[in-house]
């Protein structure tokens, strides 16, 4: 006689916290055709995985926050550096614990074209204008030291 035997899915990464990650979770892996895992600052510690839609267009699916970058603390996720700092306090809400290693948070707000450009995007546009005539003064600069080789006829 045959046995019904239950097919058992695959676990989903992270929900068995046996792994040295934190998934945080920002948008479903539906929307994506394709993915890549980049570093984020120096090697290990928080790693974004980029996901590529249909059109083309790429976006964070999710962010993975080493273990010894963060703990967990009452079913929050707590940073204990400053990349994970700085990747949890950009989401749109704090993550939610779902299981194991899991969490899911909003993506950061879209900003209107309207509201564009920033404060924040105005002072990097003039910090880079700043470095990039001090750049200019100082080639210039290099130029009037060396001498110009005379043309031999």
């Amino acid at each position: 006689m045959p046995t019904n035997a239950t097919p058992h899915k695959r676990a989903k990464p992270g929900s068995r916290s046996g792994g040295r990650f934190f998934h945080v979770e920002v948008r479903p892996a539906r929307e994506f055709v394709s993915f890549r895992l980049q570093d984020i600052g120096k090697p290990g510690g928080v790693e974004r995985l980029a996901g590529q839609r249909a059109s083309g267009s790429w976006d964070t699916q999710k962010w993975l926050i080493e273990k010894s970058h963060a703990h967990l603390d009452k079913g929050m996720l707590v940073a204990d550096s400053a990349e994970a700092e700085k990747v949890l306090t950009t989401l749109g809400s704090p993550p939610v614990h779902l299981s194991g290693d899991r969490f899911r948070a909003k993506p950061r707000r879209d900003i209107p074209e309207s509201e564009k450009p920033t404060p924040a995007m105005r002072r990097a546009q003039t910090e880079n204008i700043k470095k990039a005539q001090a750049a200019v003064k100082r080639r210039k600069a290099a130029k009037k030291k060396t001498p110009a080789k005379s043309r031999r006829r």
